[in-house]
């Protein structure tokens, strides 16, 4: 009978791994399947230098299936950003679109106020957004407008109302008196600028947002 594998290749295999291949190392090396290396190898005691030798290796192998996890997700996201790119190249801007887009911010972010529209965040860019969407899609009369910033005890008042009155384009007398937030000083965050209450004096808008967003929301879920 004729044995699948010889007495050489065999022992270059136990010879290998006292050296500190691992089982896949072998596999590769001999051209052999990795259960063969595993069934042939598994009870050979390894030396301190055989297991710093697959420690290293496996150590290596981490790194290097992390940088390729690395890659294929950084070529996911850009597929998905170039996808994002196109698919926003084919809408055009409206006034139509604009105030839907604008309901929705307020419907998520607005306080649901009968007497005033009143939009809160933290998030300059969504602060200006929403404020984008609003001008562009209603005439409005800006004097308006009403800024309070809410804050904590270590922020500047006069620099976060600077702050807040650049992003928003109201002018720092239409602020009101600061809102100090209690705080209980463990967590002081880094650059946050507080929260902005935009109040705009005009029932009529915050009505029409409100009637948009809830018809359309009646709309998708018929």
């Amino acid at each position: 009978m004729t044995l699948p594998y010889s007495f050489k290749l065999v022992n270059e295999a136990l010879s290998l791994r006292k050296s500190g291949y691992s089982y896949e190392e072998i596999s590769k090396k001999l051209k052999i399947a990795k259960s063969s290396a595993f069934l042939w190898c598994h009870k050979i005691k390894l030396d301190e230098k055989a297991k710093k030798r697959i420690s290293g290796r496996m150590a290596i192998g981490i790194m290097k299936a992390k940088e390729i996890q690395k890659i294929k997700k950084e070529q996911v996201i850009k597929k998905i950003s170039d996808d994002s790119d196109n698919y926003l190249s084919q809408i055009q801007p409206n006034q139509e679109n604009n105030k839907l887009l604008c309901s929705f911010l307020y419907w998520g972010e607005g306080e649901k106020n009968r007497n005033a529209m009143v939009f809160v965040n933290s998030d300059p860019i969504m602060v200006k957004c929403f404020l984008n969407l609003l001008r562009s899609s209603f005439t409005l009369d800006e004097s308006k407008f009403r800024g309070l910033v809410h804050i904590h005890e270590y922020h500047n008042d006069t620099e976060i109302k600077k702050y807040w009155s650049k992003i928003t384009n109201i002018p720092l007398n239409q602020f009101s008196k600061s809102y100090l937030k209690p705080h209980t000083g463990r967590n002081i965050r880094e650059g946050y600028k507080g929260t902005i209450s935009i109040r705009y004096y005009d029932y009529k808008i915050a009505l029409e947002l409100g009637f948009i967003y809830n018809r359309f929301a009646e709309r998708l879920i018929k």
